[in-house]
């Protein structure tokens, strides 16, 4: 995606019609969208923000993968998992009603390439409950299977605050994450940037023993910023600008804290 589009997205003027509190058109979420903006609009330090970030010998060891949407378009997931990447979270769903129209063909030829894959789920609090939420997402692509080639569902969760109070907000997350634990029998993972949680929930600890976190923090070196109330990482998304082969154009790109032998604990559910 252009920096134009994001830039034109996150201030909504890229459709006519009303937009939901992030500023984002409907079933035009991704991950990272509200990144940016969210560090603006809760008056963060934000020269730590790098578009241009790239891998380095200074980011710590870890598996390597990426997330993707339809914004990415066609992906040859061969040339991808030939290019070093070991696993991705493609989007699924967003609210109760949008359906990636990439992703049932994204997951099946990611998997057939050999790449341990998941799902996630756009979070939008404004339009409906967190359970309902949950349910739409388990029901249309966020299930999860012991295969050594599933990762567990995450919830995207940025941009702003959507009109909710912390307590509110901590609620629908609750609501969300309890519904997907009973539909999946696994702890969603929680994506999210440390200006976001921190702002939006009060720095919440209520999932930090259960859920896996996805920082995303935009830093070309060492290691990201934490929200409150996690006391470790699991995934770190630390680029919105990297480049893999078999994708076309930007891609954000992740590093998992560990190996591949702690993916696949991921995976399976044996962590």
């Amino acid at each position: 995606m252009t920096a134009a589009l994001t830039l034109s997205l996150m201030s909504g003027t890229a459709s006519s019609t009303p937009l939901p509190s992030p500023g984002v058109p409907p079933g035009k979420g991704y991950m990272g969208v509200g990144y940016v903006q969210d560090s603006k609009d809760f008056k963060a330090d934000t020269s730590h923000v790098h578009r241009d970030a790239a891998p380095d010998a200074n980011l710590p060891a870890g598996s390597v993968g990426v997330d993707v949407s339809s914004w990415q378009g066609g992906i040859n997931w061969g040339a991808v998992r030939s290019a070093g990447i070991e696993f991705a979270w493609m989007k699924a769903t967003e609210g109760t009603t949008y359906k990636d129209p990439t992703f049932k063909t994204n997951y099946r030829r990611a998997r057939n390439a050999g790449v341990i894959r998941g799902a996630y789920h756009f979070a939008r609090p404004d339009v409906s409950g967190g359970a309902a939420q949950a349910n739409f997402f388990a029901g249309n692509g966020g299930a999860w299977s012991r295969d050594n080639l599933t990762l567990p569902g995450v919830l995207d969760i940025e941009g702003s605050c959507y009109g909710k109070t912390r307590a509110a907000m901590q609620s629908w997350i609750f609501d969300f994450s309890h519904t997907y634990k009973t539909r999946t029998g696994r702890d969603v993972v929680i994506y999210t940037s440390a200006n976001w949680w921190n702002s939006c929930t009060g720095g919440w600890s209520g999932l930090s023993a259960t859920s896996p976190l996805w920082v995303a923090h935009w830093v070309s070196a060492g290691r990201p910023h934490n929200p409150s109330g996690f006391p470790y990482w699991t995934v770190w998304q630390y680029t919105s600008t990297g480049s893999v082969r078999g994708i076309s154009g930007n891609v954000d790109l992740d590093r998992l804290s560990g190996d591949r032998s702690r993916l696949l604990a991921l995976a399976n559910n044996t962590a």
